[in-house]
């Protein structure tokens, strides 16, 4: 529960302030000047500070700085009277939360409270998130959307659960299964198969495994990959290319925990995980009669969508440096970053192969740098021709939307992307989405 601080020179407010909240269950200490308050939050854990503007000593807006300084991560609710607006805009810019006109509405401020709570526990969560990463540096979440996902994965990889993650091609599903695996308390192996690369011929063979002549050539016996996995995970990539003679099979296992070998008498139990990945609208291919229903449920149990690259434009350049250290690390070279023109280039790209083809360019940049920074002259990119033709207005527009979602809307990174003063795109920020 929150602890609560109350800043009120009037005794009478003070009471009803300090008396509302701790009915809704929040601690609450008062107090009738700043000094006092500042003392008291220097030594004690404070997560609110709700303070009139006005007060004897020191004036809620010195409080707000000072608190600031000692404790930003103190949110502050400045109280006002009419006709000092002016102030309470002040105070937001100085890092006050919001802000509440006198007389006070009780249910207005509560409010307010929730909604600093709901902000707390997402940045509780994203804290806890950030740890987490720094565990896997081949996992890059910049952007919200990713943040999303990796939470869900977090949240279901201790569980036996099975996981069906969907996305176009290239998005990085298997880098994902693996993350799950990891945090998953299963201490077998992860076993990867692409559904898509195995003939169907062998692929019964690859999965289920078979006994001493089961068939022409088959002069051992050979586990499959379920086996393999047994206490781990299997890695079903690209199920919906799976045969359709397979997919009875691949519920059995889904169903009663056992395997079948071609050939055997009876089926082995196993222990296995399964995380299944596929690029295919699988409900469309159950509307089709190519995908069983059954099935398509067994899997679909925590779906999980991992959105394309163009949809989350601020893991781009964090994920471009990732693959900049990996290959100037492989290729032994000393390639610091990317040029400010490269990187407009890998910004402006709207990367149809997602991650994978932002790897193969990053990879084939290092190889063609000789210099301290990947240019321009490095990113080789198939820019292919748009279906629709659009105004070089719209065009624009689109490209510092992209740009400034992926710096979190800070004007001077903008600019520095965009190769403009920060002058000509703030006005054009202005211009095209009435934002100062």
């Amino acid at each position: 529960m929150m602890n609560i601080l109350v800043v009120e020179d009037e005794k009478a407010q003070q009471e009803i302030l300090k008396g509302f909240l701790r009915k809704k269950g929040y601690n609450v200490v008062g107090f009738s000047c700043g000094e006092k308050a500042l003392e008291y939050i220097k030594k004690e854990d404070v997560n609110l500070v709700i303070s009139d503007l006005r007060l004897p000593g020191i004036s809620g807006m010195e409080l707000l700085k000072s608190v600031k300084e000692v404790k930003p991560e103190v949110d502050f609710i400045m109280v006002t009277a009419y006709g000092t607006v002016e102030n309470a805009v002040e105070a937001m810019k100085n890092g006050a939360y919001d802000y509440l006109l006198k007389p006070i509405n009780l249910e207005e401020l509560l409010v307010k409270i929730k909604k600093i709570e709901e902000k707390k526990k997402l940045e509780e969560e994203i804290q806890d998130l950030k740890e987490e990463l720094e565990k896997y540096p081949d996992i890059v979440a910049e952007s919200a959307e990713m943040k999303k996902v990796l939470s869900l994965a977090l949240k279901v990889a201790p569980t036996p659960t099975t996981v069906l993650l969907t996305g176009e091609s290239g998005t990085g599903k298997e880098v994902l299964a693996r993350f799950i695996h990891k945090e998953s308390r299963r201490r077998g192996r992860f076993v990867a198969v692409s559904c898509a690369a195995i003939p169907e011929t062998l692929l019964e063979a690859e999965l289920f495994g078979y006994e001493k002549g089961a068939f022409t050539g088959a002069a051992r016996e050979k586990p499959g990959k379920f086996e393999l996995a047994n206490g781990g995970t299997i890695f079903l990539d690209e199920i919906g290319d799976m045969p359709f003679s397979l997919q009875v099979k691949l519920l059995r296992v889904l169903q009663e925990k056992e395997v079948e070998r071609i050939g055997a008498i009876s089926p082995r139990k196993v222990d296995v995980r399964i995380i299944a990945a596929t690029n295919r609208n699988l409900e469309e291919k159950v509307r089709m009669g190519e995908f069983r229903e059954d099935l398509f449920y067994r899997l679909n149990v925590f779906h999980i969508h991992i959105p394309p690259l163009r949809e989350r434009p601020r893991d781009i350049l964090p994920l471009a440096e990732l693959f900049l250290r990996k290959y100037s690390l492989e290729l032994s070279k000393k390639i610091k970053d990317f040029s400010p023109g490269a990187k407009r280039i890998l910004v402006s790209y709207r990367w149809p192969g997602n991650v994978r083809e932002l790897e193969n360019v990053v990879e084939r940049a290092c190889v063609l740098c000789d210099s301290e920074f990947i240019e321009r002259k490095h990113i080789m990119i198939g820019f292919k021709e748009e279906k629709e033709l659009l105004k070089l207005e719209d065009v624009e527009r689109e490209h510092i939307k992209r740009v400034m979602e992926m710096v979190n809307w800070n004007i001077t990174k903008g600019a520095e992307i965009l190769g403009i003063h920060r002058n000509t795109l703030s006005k054009k920020i202005k211009e095209y989405f009435g934002r100062h």
